[in-house]
C-alpha cells in the first residue's frame, strides 16, 4: 500500500505486468499481408516452376493463380527486388533438378583363345556395320532420350535392349523438360554432351508433354499461335538433325492419348509438329505410340495384351506404367528389326 500526492491510499501490484497482445483478427491480417508481399516478390519464380512442373490438374491450378500475379510482379518491377536479392546472396532461381543418365552395357565376352590365321597384307578388313551386325564385342550404341514421358519408355526399354547381349543403350532423361524451355534445361546442349560420349549409331526420343507453353523469348511467343507452330516444328528439325547429325538412326516415338480432352488436344498439335518436322529429316522414324498403350488413338488404362488386362497408364491419366513401357518398347524393337533392320531377338 502506497499514498499517492493526496494522501489517497492506492495498490500497487508487485507482480510482473501482463503482455500487450493483438486480437486474432489482426494477427491473421498480418500473415495475410506478409503472404501477399511473398507471392508479389516471388510470383515469376512460382511461375516458372509451375510451368516446369509435371503435367495436370496441380500445375494447372498454381498456373491459373500465379500468372496473373506474375504479370504484376513484371509491370511494377517489384520482381526485380527478388532476383537482385538472390543475385547478392548468391543464389539461382532457376535450378535443373535430378537428372538421369544410365547406361547399361551387355555382358562382357572373353576372348577366344583360338589362335586365327594371320591375314594377308594386302586385304583390307572393315569393322562390321554395329546397325547391322551388332555383336556382343562391338554392340550398338543406343542413347535413349526423353521428359518424364520418355522415362517411362526409356527404362524398359533400355532394360530390353541390354538383355538382347548386343546393344549397349544409355537413358539420358529429366522430367518436366522439352523443347520450349531451354532456360530450364537445354536438351540441344545435353544432346550435344551425350552423343559426344555416347556416340550412338541409334537415337530414341519420347518427349513433348511439357511443351505446350509459350515461348519466352525475346521475342515470346504465345502458345497457340500459328507463329508458336511454326517456331515449333523449326525447333524438332534442328533438334533431329542434330540427333542424326553424326550418321546415327532416330526413332522418335509420339506422345500417348490422355485423359484429360483439353490436354489430349494440346498433345495432339505437338504430335502433329513432331511428325511434320520428321518427315523433314533424312533417317528418321515416327512411331506412334497408339497401338501399344492407346488403342485407335483413344484414351484407356488397360489394353488386352496375351489375353489378359493389362495396366498401361499410371492413375494421373498422364503417365505411362511399367508394364505399358514394356509394351512400347516392344514396338521400338519392331521397327528396329524391320525399319533399320537391325538383327535383334
Amino acid at each position: 500500500m502506497t499514498a499517492d500526492l493526496d494522501g489517497a491510499v492506492v495498490n500497487q501490484t508487485s507482480g510482473p505486468q501482463q503482455p500487450r497482445t493483438l486480437a486474432w483478427r489482426s494477427v491473421l491480417g498480418l500473415m495475410a499481408a506478409a503472404l501477399a508481399i511473398w507471392l508479389l516478390l516471388d510470383a515469376v519464380t512460382l511461375e516458372h516452376n509451375a510451368e516446369v512442373s509435371p503435367i495436370g490438374t496441380r500445375r494447372s491450378v498454381a498456373m491459373a493463380v500465379l500468372r496473373p500475379l506474375a504479370a504484376i510482379s513484371r509491370f511494377t518491377q517489384v520482381s526485380r527486388l527478388e532476383s537482385t536479392a538472390n543475385g547478392v546472396l548468391g543464389r539461382s532461381t532457376v535450378g535443373s533438378g535430378g537428372h538421369t543418365f544410365v547406361v547399361i552395357a551387355p555382358p562382357v565376352v572373353q576372348a577366344n583363345s583360338t589362335k586365327h590365321p594371320p591375314i594377308h597384307p594386302s586385304v583390307t578388313t572393315l569393322p562390321p556395320d554395329p546397325l547391322q551386325n551388332p555383336t556382343a564385342a562391338n554392340p550398338l550404341r543406343a542413347l535413349l532420350l526423353g521428359d518424364s514421358l520418355g522415362l517411362d519408355l526409356g527404362g524398359p526399354l533400355q532394360n530390353r535392349l541390354a538383355s538382347t547381349g548386343l546393344v549397349a543403350a544409355t537413358l539420358d532423361g529429366k522430367e518436366s523438360t522439352g523443347l520450349t524451355r531451354p532456360d530450364y534445361f537445354d536438351w540441344p546442349a545435353e544432346l550435344n554432351r551425350a552423343m559426344g560420349q555416347v556416340n550412338p549409331q541409334l537415337v530414341v526420343v519420347m518427349m513433348g508433354a511439357n511443351d505446350p507453353q509459350s515461348f519466352l523469348g525475346p521475342p515470346e511467343i504465345s502458345y497457340g499461335t500459328a507463329q508458336w507452330n511454326r517456331e515449333y516444328e523449326h525447333r524438332a528439325v534442328r533438334f533431329m538433325r542434330q540427333a542424326t547429325s553424326n550418321g546415327a538412326r532416330l526413332i522418335w516415338v509420339s506422345l500417348p492419348a490422355m485423359r484429360d480432352p483439353a490436354l489430349a488436344a494440346r498433345l495432339g498439335t505437338v504430335n502433329a509438329l513432331q511428325k511434320a518436322a520428321a518427315a523433314k529429316v533424312p533417317g528418321v522414324i515416327y512411331l506412334s505410340s497408339n497401338p501399344s498403350v492407346s488403342p485407335g488413338g483413344e484414351y484407356t488404362a488397360f489394353v488386352t495384351s496375351n489375353g489378359q488386362n493389362v495396366p498401361v497408364r499410371e492413375p494421373d491419366g498422364v503417365h505411362v506404367s511399367a508394364q505399358g513401357g514394356a509394351l512400347l518398347s516392344e514396338e521400338v524393337i519392331h521397327a528396329m528389326r524391320h525399319d533399320l533392320g537391325v538383327p535383334i531377338r
